[in-house]
């Protein structure tokens, strides 16, 4: 299969912005290139991994997504072009122009791995299945992680949001529903913090895949999870089979407007005192999360913030 590669040219400061604008429609398949140095704290801990030398940092980003040369990509680079003239008309985004190139899926698995490291994440260690592991690190919690086609290495900071609320609020034996799994990291996650079991849906039957292998990866027994493929906003068989009054807790690392869209369903599968993680919200979409979430009935616990993104975490 080939893959129709769309760059667009911007600026550093508008990379999460134009990136939470085709998020919002859908594309998920995203990269960046741009020559700002990564940073430890970037990276979620004191870790910094080993960097080619760059050119100095222009300001410039190159933001690029992929569409699938037999879907109707046309319709959707007609979305993405709608959606960008409306964002010069909030902000700066430099250049916005659109250069196309295509891609075979092979090459687009294999040479991205070129850029996932292993890093930190406080005290968790994570790392690609194709590194080695170093001595020095034997004694840390380890997450093996090969996201293959799936969303989910865990560098982004939505990621690292949904982390650092697993481990403040996980005691161990809870029983955790993860929307929108991706390649399994938050179940993954979950499960070696010591709960129960976990539950996942993703609208993705390659992220179901994705989960699964790496739960083999990480030694972990498939029956501890139980994933499907399915939206769980309208699917009525898919809001049964999850089940209801039935999790302690329940994260999603999804977007804005699906959390906002999902609240009703997602609220009966906790139980009276569950919390509700969520993240994937770009921050000038936080107040619109925040009102969907109490309107069901959910009271909000904590914000947190990390660059442009929110977490929400909220309770029945």
């Amino acid at each position: 299969m080939s893959w129709i590669k769309y760059t667009i040219n911007t600026t550093t400061d508008a990379e999460d912005f134009i990136s939470a604008m085709l998020m919002e429609l859908d594309i998920t398949s995203i990269e960046i290139d741009n020559y700002v140095p990564v940073s430890g704290e970037k990276q979620g801990g004191e870790f910094e991994e080993l960097q080619p030398d760059l050119p100095e940092d222009n300001g410039l980003s190159k933001v690029s997504f992929y569409l699938d040369e037999t879907e109707d990509y046309e319709s959707k680079l007609s979305e993405v072009k709608l959606a960008i003239s409306e964002l010069k008309e909030e902000m700066d985004i430099g250049d916005g122009s659109i250069d196309t190139s295509i891609t075979k899926q092979e090459d687009w698995i294999n040479n991205w791995k070129e850029f996932f490291k292993s890093f930190y994440i406080d005290d968790i260690l994570i790392k690609p299945t194709w590194e080695s592991l170093d001595d020095a690190d034997k004694d840390k919690l380890l997450i093996e992680i090969d996201p293959g086609v799936s969303f989910g290495t865990g560098k982004h900071e939505t990621t690292q949001l949904c982390i650092r609320q697993l481990k403040k609020y996980i005691k161990g034996n809870e029983d955790i529903l993860d929307v929108g799994c991706g390649s399994g990291i938050l179940s993954i996650v979950a499960l070696k913090l010591g709960v129960n079991s976990t539950t996942g849906t993703d609208i993705d039957e390659d992220c179901i895949v994705s989960t699964y292998e790496n739960f083999k990866v990480n030694s972990l027994d498939k029956a501890l999870g139980h994933f499907y493929a399915g939206n769980l906003i309208d699917d009525v068989n898919l809001q049964d089979t999850v089940g209801y009054n039935k999790y302690d807790i329940v994260v999603a690392n999804i977007l804005a407007d699906i959390i906002i869209a999902m609240a009703p369903a997602i609220f009966p599968t906790m139980k009276e005192g569950a919390l509700f993680i969520s993240s994937g919200i770009i921050n000038f979409k936080e107040n619109e999360v925040k009102e969907a979430l109490e309107s069901v009935g959910l009271k909000i616990v904590e914000i947190n913030h990390q660059g442009e993104w929110v977490n929400i975490t909220a309770r029945k």
